[in-house]
């Protein structure tokens, strides 16, 4: 069967591409591995609870109608109400490294007080560095894309202080080890700071359903279970698809949200190992009776480190403690509080260290090392271990297992493609390895990529002199 468009994966930025693609009049199948859409934004039932994946929190937020920014943006392209999310903005979240403590709100005047009050030295030079990230300009050639380490060190001066932005940052989308693409760092620091956080009633599901909603409406083809073995080169152009059950499907442009290693692959291309992305987390989500509010925990999203300088990048063993995420679900507002409390745990995880595991040995170290992880922040938070009704742990492999990701790599290639072309001429990269993060950012994906692509070049030769 031949289509204008098919897309290699339903998550957010593949859904996104596949609406805007339908909305246009043209023909769009999004091709599925698995049985259930979002990608590493997804969701599961396990004992009757409903878990999401991926979903920390929403980033990006702003009120309804906020002109200009990337929410309303993709909302509007998407044509999906901001009321039709029920968005829940937190009341806090905050940054705990050793000594010190900086919590942030969706109101950024509140951000550069804790700067002030905390690092008052730092004032004008925190004003500073806002003021880069305010007024940069996205390049999409990426050309001399300069360390976010060494760009934050040349304006701030405390050790401390460059830590504790940089640890946010590095744990919301950064492919690169103990740093982080500059143009990456103001993406991530705009729509965790100066935009803000939130989460939708009833979690990603709520925003996986809306898309879907979408594309049917839109006419687009949703097809479950259907995984791509290769991608086919004809006449110099990516048009082939090969599915694993032998089908062929012809198209005249592939979108992949699939990941840029992943997606050259399937096409027969071999990527540089320094390109291959190796970032990846284990993560823990215990279950308990209470909200964490009244264990005295109220921060939505708790960023930490241990030590005082963050050591972003694979460790020696199974896991890493001494940074990660908290994720409190129950501390956002909502109109229908959970049922249960909740607690979400990510630090870092190797790959191959839990690869290598017998089945056995992989089921007790899933135990352990939860429990090791947990262990290491209560005296930082709170010990909800005893607290805990149900808990369940995902690692690498599970990752690798459910997104197809290399190594489990939750944050894609180091190498990033804003301009979303692979250097194969008809397949197109969306989604974390085009470049934009988050949720927002993998839908904004979506449509600009087949803005760009298809949908611009379409209406443009639609209205040539020579269609006439």
């Amino acid at each position: 069967m031949d289509y204008d468009a098919i897309v290699i994966g339903a998550g957010m930025s593949g859904l996104a591409a596949a609406i805007r693609i339908a909305m246009s009049g043209l023909s769009v199948c999004v091709l599925e591995r698995h049985n259930v859409p979002g990608g590493l934004n997804s969701y599961y039932t396990q004992e009757g609870r409903a878990f999401d994946v991926g979903l920390h929190a929403l980033t990006n937020f702003v009120p309804a109608r906020t002109l200009g920014a990337p929410l309303t943006k993709v909302l509007r392209q998407l044509r999906i109400r901001h009321e039709e999310l029920r968005l829940g903005e937190h009341e806090f979240s905050e940054i705990v490294f050793p000594g010190e403590r900086l919590t942030f709100t969706n109101e950024f005047e509140h951000f550069e007080g804790e700067i002030e009050r905390v690092f008052p030295h730092q004032r004008d030079a925190f004003a500073a560095l806002v003021n880069r990230v305010r007024t940069f300009e996205l390049r999409e050639d990426g050309v001399e894309d300069q360390s976010a380490r060494a760009v934050v060190g040349e304006i701030l001066s405390d050790p401390l202080l460059i830590e504790m932005i940089l640890c946010p940052i590095l744990y919301y989308g950064s492919a690169r080890e103990d740093d982080v693409a500059w143009s990456q760092f103001v993406v991530l620091f705009r729509s965790i700071f100066l935009e803000g956080l939130s989460r939708p009633e009833g979690g990603v599901r709520r925003i996986v359903n809306l898309l879907i909603k979408r594309l049917k409406a839109a006419g687009g083809e949703l097809r479950y279970g259907s995984g791509v073995r290769r991608i086919r080169i004809e006449n110099g152009r990516a048009q082939l698809l090969e599915l694993d059950d032998g089908e062929v499907l012809r198209s005249g442009t592939i979108f992949s949200s699939a990941g840029r290693t992943e997606s050259l692959r399937l096409a027969g291309r071999e990527v540089p190992p320094e390109e291959i992305g190796r970032l990846t987390f284990l993560e823990s989500i215990s279950m308990m009776k209470d909200a964490p509010a009244s264990f005295g925990h109220g921060a939505a999203t708790s960023f930490f480190c241990t030590e005082e300088r963050i050591a972003y990048r694979i460790p020696q063993r199974l896991i890493d403690v001494r940074s990660g995420v908290i994720s409190a679900p129950n501390n956002f507002r909502s109109k229908k509080p959970l049922k249960e409390g909740c607690m979400r745990l990510t630090v870092l995880a190797n790959y191959e260290a839990w690869h290598k595991l017998s089945k056995e040995e992989y089921v007790q170290a899933k135990i352990e090392c939860a429990e090791q992880a947990i262990a290491k922040v209560a005296a930082c938070f709170f010990d909800w271990r005893p607290h805990t009704v149900y808990r369940d742990v995902f690692t690498p492999c599970t990752i690798r297992r459910f997104t197809g990701h290399v190594g489990g790599a939750v944050y894609g290639s180091p190498k990033k493609s804003l301009t979303g072309e692979s250097g194969i001429p008809g397949l197109v990269l969306c989604g974390t390895d085009q470049g934009y993060l988050g949720i927002v950012g993998a839908m904004f994906s979506g449509v600009a990529m087949a803005n760009r692509h298809l949908i611009a070049p379409h209406q443009k030769t639609a209205t040539s002199p020579r269609s006439a």
